[in-house]
This record gives structure tokens, C-alpha cells and sequence, in this order.
């Protein structure tokens, strides 16, 4: 879980790099940042993925990505010192979010020990 929220962090300041309208105040308003979106992603995703599967399957997966749009825009609304500017940049954030998440199941290293991409790098489902 440790690790999770780590790598949680570290995309997070990706964002915050690479996106001028993402900002984060301090260290500790990223590691709230952090730590609520690891647990949104842990929780609340996997039930609102659950929950929208039919419209994922009639819109190709497209309702899939607005769920994780909401999964940072929640985590926006519950941390003070974690703000992301306008809509545009709320959905650039939501895709590289999933891009470094798509590397990072693709790159074998330790934040593969647990859950998913332990699975997916031992090659079981």
C-alpha cells in the first residue's frame, strides 16, 4: 500500500509538471493528494467501473475515462492545496495520469508487487 501511494505521488507531480494548470501547494498537499486518489482508485473505481460497464461497452470504453476523470476530480474537491484549472486541463491531466499508468504496467520494477501488475507481470489474470 506504501508503494501505491508513492507511485501515486510521483504521477501526481508528473501532472503537476508537465501541466501549468495543475498545482500543488506542498509536499504534505501532495501526499494527500496521494493518498485520497489511491484510495478512490482502490475503493470507489473498481464499483463505478462495476456500475457503468454497459455504457463502457456501448461507448468503446469512453465511460471508463470519465471515471477516472472523476476519481482526480474528487480528489481535487477533498484536498485543499491540490487544484487543477478548468475542465481542458482536468481531462490532459486524466490522460497522463493513464499514460504513466499504462508504462508503468508495461515496466517491470517494484511497484509491481502488489495487485494488478504483479499479476499481470507473473503473467497469470
Amino acid at each position: 500500500m506504501l508503494l501505491s501511494w508513492l507511485t501515486n505521488a510521483l504521477v501526481l507531480v508528473l501532472v503537476a509538471l508537465v501541466l501549468p494548470g495543475v498545482k500543488v501547494d506542498d509536499a504534505g498537499s501532495l501526499l494527500a493528494a496521494a493518498a485520497v486518489f489511491g484510495v478512490l482508485n482502490t475503493l470507489l473505481k473498481p464499483l463505478l467501473r462495476f456500475v457503468t460497464f454497459p455504457l463502457a461497452v456501448l461507448t468503446l470504453g469512453l465511460a471508463w475515462f470519465f471515471v477516472s476523470l472523476l476519481m482526480l476530480l474528487i480528489t481535487k474537491a477533498l484536498v485543499d492545496g491540490f487544484r487543477i484549472d478548468g475542465f481542458w486541463t482536468l481531462v490532459a491531466a486524466t490522460v497522463v495520469v493513464w499514460a504513466v499508468n499504462v508504462l508503468l504496467d508495461m515496466t517491470p520494477g517494484p511497484w509491481q508487487l502488489t495487485g494488478r501488475r504483479r499479476r499481470l507481470r507473473s503473467g497469470r489474470s
